[in-house]
């Protein structure tokens, strides 16, 4: 009987920690401040959340992201592939106008554009096979070490409002991410654009607004059109451990590494704000010094991984 008991127990205990996110001990709080941002009641909540599912792979893959458990030569070898190459070609080609058009309106380099949505999803072809309201879901309530989340499923909710989208229908990352740029809510109400003018702002099914878009988070970001991004240097026996690898934010400038006797190409200037990194490369360690675009790179995705492996794309692909 003890087992038996016990047993019973185990199940019912299994039972309620998949109930409906509409049970949620953090539901009221989560619907008062949707309201309270949002306008949207807690009704509307109530019918979308009950119908959200907790993904163990969600949590599963959001503790172990790429970008914190892969050497840079690893995490090359995934971007920098002769076929990502090819196809990164084949859309510049493609969209050679939309992509000219957001140059000409933001700033931003085509092949940087390409080389985000190449890494991104495949150019397109890539978008994710989650739910979003399932990923969103089990991430801000079930995920309490990264807040971000409780904020996106709000955002999330949100734009489906604005944008009339049905939520149960949208897929995209484990993160929540959607569409070509694999943009998370927030930054889909912020920065998401309908080049193309005819009322929607399609991130899944229109590359013209994902082209413009993308160019559009960078420049609202700090793109500083024709400038430097990164550049390989050496002679770096002299530079003190903590000025390496230290904040993805430049706090350094160009001169101050010279004066150490880094050796750096004679087209960054002195009082070029500058980052050091070192990044283990396949023949072994490698040295590059970040500029300001190479920061703006790391906004999409906080990961100088990420945003060498984007800026290395790029120049293959031009």
């Amino acid at each position: 009987m003890r087992v038996r008991a016990a047993l019973l127990a185990m199940s019912l205990t299994s039972l309620g920690a998949q109930a409906a996110y509409d049970q949620h001990p953090k539901f009221e709080q989560f619907t008062q401040e949707l309201h309270s941002e949002y306008g949207i009641s807690a009704d509307t909540a109530r019918h979308w959340l009950s119908q959200a599912e907790r993904m163990d792979s969600v949590l599963e893959a959001i503790s172990r992201p790429a970008e914190r458990r892969l050497e840079w030569h690893e995490y090359r070898k995934i971007f920098l592939t002769d076929s990502r190459i090819k196809q990164g070609k084949q859309f510049l080609q493609t969209y050679a106008k939309e992509l000219e058009a957001a140059q000409q309106k933001y700033g931003v380099d085509p092949a940087i554009i390409a080389a985000v949505i190449g890494v991104e999803t495949y150019y397109g072809q890539r978008q994710g096979s989650y739910r979003v309201l399932d990923s969103l879901a089990t991430l801000a309530f079930d995920y309490p070490k990264r807040p971000l989340f409780w904020r996106e499923l709000k955002a999330f909710f949100a734009l489906a409002e604005k944008e009339q989208l049905d939520l149960a229908s949208i897929k995209g990352s484990y993160a929540g991410a959607m569409g070509y740029g694999q943009f998370i809510p927030t930054s889909y109400l912020s920065y998401a654009v309908d080049a193309d003018h005819d009322g929607k702002r399609d991130l899944w099914n229109n590359p013209q607004d994902a082209i413009a878009s993308v160019a559009n988070y960078f420049k609202r970001h700090g793109w500083r059109a024709g400038e430097l991004i990164t550049v390989p240097v050496t002679d770096v026996k002299k530079v003190p451990a903590d000025m390496i690898n230290s904040k993805l934010k430049p706090r350094f400038s160009a001169g101050e590494f010279r004066a150490l006797g880094v050796t750096i190409d004679d087209q960054v200037a002195d009082n070029a704000d500058a980052t050091l990194m070192q990044l283990e490369a396949q023949q072994g360690t490698e040295y590059w010094l970040g500029a300001h675009n190479f920061y703006v790179i790391t906004r999409y995705n906080h990961s100088r991984l990420y945003a060498m492996a984007v800026f290395q794309l790029s120049e293959a692909l031009q």
